[in-house]
């Protein structure tokens, strides 16, 4: 079992407990026809999703296009987060919020940025443009080590080789990186659930608070097997009720309980439609069963008629089981 929360003042910040169970990275919004931000639908869906029952909310991650907005526009995306949970009620929801740079320098301002703006954890992506250059793994060592060092909030280390090619953290660098106080823990995008258990289980013996959570709702169980703590999916932005479902049911029954494994397989057929398609099967599934989602920035496509109906029959089954616990709420 790993860690049951982490929970630390930073560098002289204060932050909410990093605690057991389902985060979404949430999608940015903006105005079909400026591209504008649309902060006001910000709060709304991270009100409706903490209303759901998550753990926390992480913005400006993979899901919600980091890559494309501008440093002002962060800061004003964590900013409307922060103040609709509160404004809410949801006071002690954690927000993490996503602080990736190429440079050491840039991750630590934004981190600082977050800080100010109302968010409790930074979940940053290792640097990958000039990997080709680096001193191997001790490169992006001594980049987290210096961010941490000097970010007012803990971090957590974001391994999406993906999204960095060339970059894909081992484990020894983890359990290295676990050892850091302001380091509270690891997003594994990179599936790997024999990492995540490598991983945990250091961090466990050495007395680490560090907490492992899979990248995507598609290995729940088998994340909280290895020793997970929970998840930081983007499928939870259009089922937050069935991925909370399978954590519970997990926590309260077993990995192995027949209704576990039975919400794992639907939750996961369903995920795959949204790992396919990212971002964009993620906002036409909400345009589709929420009535909001809007578009991402150019240049990424909006679907047409034929594309939208293909992600949200693929998603069927996994709204069906979402809007059954909505009746039961």
């Amino acid at each position: 079992m790993s860690p049951s929360a982490f929970s630390s003042t930073g560098n002289g910040g204060t932050s909410r407990p990093l605690t057991r169970g389902i985060y979404v990275p949430t999608v940015a919004f903006f105005d079909a026809d400026t591209e504008d931000l649309d902060t006001k639908t910000t709060g709304r869906h991270a009100v409706r999703l903490a209303k759901a029952g998550v753990a926390g909310i992480a913005v400006q991650g993979s899901n919600g296009e980091a890559v494309h907005l501008l440093r002002e526009e962060r800061v004003a995306v964590t900013q409307a987060t922060r103040q609709a949970l509160d404004a809410a009620g949801f006071t002690s929801t954690p927000l993490i919020v996503g602080c990736g740079a190429q440079s050491t320098l840039e991750a630590v301002r934004l981190c600082q940025d977050a800080a100010a703006a109302g968010g409790d954890y930074a979940l940053v992506l290792p640097p990958s443009y000039y990997c080709g250059l680096f001193d191997g793994a001790a490169t992006v060592t001594e980049f987290f080590t210096a961010v941490a060092d000097a970010s007012p909030i803990p971090i957590l280390v974001y391994n999406y080789p993906g999204a960095t090619p060339g970059v894909d953290l081992g484990s020894d660098t983890l359990a290295a990186l676990a050892r850091h106080p302001n380091v509270a823990g690891c997003k594994f995008t990179c599936g790997n659930t024999g990492k995540l258990g490598r991983v945990a289980a250091a961090a466990r013996a050495a007395g680490d608070d560090f907490l492992c959570f899979a990248g995507s709702a598609d290995f729940t169980l088998p994340a909280l097997a290895a020793g997970g703590a929970g998840v930081i999916g983007g499928l939870a932005n259009v089922a937050p009720r069935a991925c909370v479902r399978v954590f519970d049911v997990a926590e309260k029954e077993g990995v192995l309980s027949p209704e576990a494994v039975r919400l794992q397989e639907v939750v996961a057929r369903g995920d795959w439609v949204a790992i396919q398609t990212g971002v964009v099967g993620v906002k036409a599934a909400l345009n589709e069963y929420a009535g909001y989602g809007g578009f991402s920035r150019r240049p990424l496509p909006r679907p047409d008629a034929a594309k939208t109906k293909v992600i949200a029959d693929g998603l069927k089954e996994l709204m069906e089981l979402e809007n059954s616990l909505q009746d039961k709420a």
